[in-house]
């Protein structure tokens, strides 16, 4: 017979995922055990395994569910604008945005995605390569040089991810640079440059 569902079910569910995210970021997820889990929730092991039925299962659906709400915060960005640069700036804002909000998320899902089954991991990087070709896309047509070949397609696009993704290790979202500022900076940046060209000396 199919379990039934409370009529609080959903609220109890996200918030077994809420404090599983604090308390994998805080502990790492192999130190963390089913009953520090119970403990957390205020719940019992058993009623934790009416909502999910392992550990495993809590860190895939807290990982899904942070890049599912990525591509969903991308796509909407994309679509306010017209212009591919209007389209590219608003994207990553959209990513500098949510990864402020999530730090926690963002650094289970660099350094515990490995912990998942073969098959569920493979589920996130499809979900992360959906994301990373959104954003490809806008580089090739921003790339006005053609610069972007297929040889250099993923290094140029991770290049920039890698501005973004490991943020949560040194910046914070309530300094002197609040998110919006911090991604306008990593465009001018990235499309930009620090520095004018530097001049190609001749070999003697």
């Amino acid at each position: 017979m199919a379990r039934t569902r409370s009529e609080n079910y959903d609220d109890i569910h996200d918030g077994i995922r809420s404090s599983a995210t604090a308390l994998f970021a805080k502990m790492g997820y192999m130190r963390t055990s089913i009953s520090d889990l119970a403990d957390a929730c205020q719940l019992s092991r058993g009623a934790l395994y009416h909502y999910f039925d392992s550990k495993e299962a809590i860190l895939f659906s807290i990982l899904d569910a942070h890049v599912r709400t990525m591509i969903a915060d991308v796509e909407q960005a994309k679509a306010r604008h017209e212009s591919t640069a209007d389209q590219f700036r608003a994207v990553i804002r959209a990513i500098v945005e949510l990864n402020a909000r999530s730090s926690e998320e963002q650094r289970l899902i660099l350094n515990d995605l490995a912990f998942l089954a073969p098959e569920d991991q493979q589920k996130i990087k499809d979900l992360e390569r959906r994301l990373v070709e959104t954003v490809s896309e806008l580089l090739i047509k921003l790339d006005r040089d053609g610069k972007i070949v297929k040889r250099t397609r993923k290094v140029y696009a991770m290049m920039l991810f890698g501005m973004l993704n490991f943020s949560h290790t040194w910046y914070d979202p309530k300094g002197g640079i609040d998110p919006k500022e911090f991604a306008d900076r990593v465009v001018d940046l990235y499309l930009n440059g620090f520095l004018p060209p530097m001049p190609v000396k001749k070999a003697p």
